[in-house]
């Protein structure tokens, strides 16, 4: 499994963490920025994540910020990421079972670089259910592909 992270100064430290714990479980990460807890602009890393994750290049993205708000919103701009802003490990496992959520949204202010872990943990355990979850992420595909300009 390889996992693009990505972060803004507030989501560094929670970012660094994710990162040491993946590469202890021996999965390959692509960080994509920010490199420190100097100001940077949540976009970019979300930009960079999601085309990775929409390419195929990766099997998911994290994204970190202050509020988790701003990096979810600029991934979901990337046609075909769904990046899910979640604070419970509930919420964790349901997006990705009922959403396929590709990339997992973190606040880096609202929660301990800690539970980033559990969140993060009970995200990657789960799988998609398809079947009546199925048919709605293909209406919100369907619906990118007819109103999304083509780059």
């Amino acid at each position: 499994m390889k996992i693009a992270l990505g972060s803004d100064h507030r989501g560094f430290h929670h970012k660094a963490l994710l990162i040491e714990s993946l590469h202890g479980r021996g999965i390959e990460t692509l960080d994509q920025g920010c490199p420190s807890v100097d100001s940077a602009d949540y976009p970019d890393p979300a930009f960079a994540v999601g085309e990775l994750v929409a390419s195929g290049a990766v099997d998911a993205g994290v994204l970190i910020c202050g509020s988790g708000i701003g990096v979810s919103i600029a991934a979901n701009k990337v046609k075909g990421v769904r990046a899910s802003l979640c604070f419970t490990p509930d919420q964790a496992r349901t997006t990705r079972q009922h959403n396929d959520s590709n990339v997992l949204c973190l606040s880096g202010d609202a929660i301990e670089p800690e539970q980033a872990l559990v969140l993060l943990d009970a995200w990657l355990a789960s799988e998609f259910e398809g079947g009546r979850h199925g048919r709605r992420v293909d209406k919100i595909a369907a619906y990118e592909n007819e109103h999304q300009k083509a780059e």
